[in-house]
C-alpha cells in the first residue's frame, strides 16, 4: 500500500515551479511537442514531479503521435490512480501517493493493455538509467 502525502494547495503552491503547479495541481495542460519528454528516448524511469513516486518506465513509452509522453502501462498498477474529470468525458491519471493530475488514460493505445498514458511532462521528472 501506497503511504499517502497530502498537503494543502497552498502548501503545493510553495514548493512547486509555477507550471508544474498549473498542470499537476490546477487540472492544465501543457502544449503538444513543446515539453520534455515527448521525445525522450533514453532509457530510465519516469517519476512525479510532485512527490519522485515511480510512475512510467522507458520500456512501456512510444510514440503515439500526440505531441506528449505516451506509455503503454505503468511501473507499478497500484501507482497510478484514475477518475473521471470534471467535465465527465476523460479518465485521469493521478499519482497514487500526492494525487498529483498526471494527464489522461484512453483505450486506443498498443497491444498488450490497448492502453495510452497521455501524460503531461511537467507531471513528470526523468531518472536516466545506463
Amino acid at each position: 500500500m501506497i503511504k499517502k502525502i497530502r498537503k494543502s494547495l497552498e502548501e503545493w503552491k510553495k514548493i512547486l515551479p509555477e507550471e508544474v503547479f498549473a498542470i499537476t495541481r490546477g487540472n492544465q495542460d501543457e502544449p503538444p511537442y513543446d515539453n520534455a519528454y515527448w521525445d525522450n528516448k533514453k532509457p530510465g524511469h519516469y517519476k512525479c514531479s510532485n512527490c519522485k513516486l515511480t510512475l512510467f518506465s522507458s520500456k512501456h513509452k512510444y510514440n503515439a503521435g500526440t505531441g506528449w509522453p505516451s506509455f503503454w502501462k505503468p511501473y507499478r498498477s497500484e501507482h497510478v490512480v484514475y477518475r473521471i474529470d470534471s467535465v465527465g468525458d476523460k479518465k485521469e491519471a493521478r499519482c497514487a501517493r500526492c494525487d498529483a493530475l498526471l494527464g489522461h488514460v484512453f483505450k486506443d493505445g498498443p497491444l498488450p493493455t490497448r492502453l495510452r498514458y497521455c501524460m503531461n511532462s511537467a507531471a513528470l521528472t526523468f531518472e536516466e538509467q545506463s
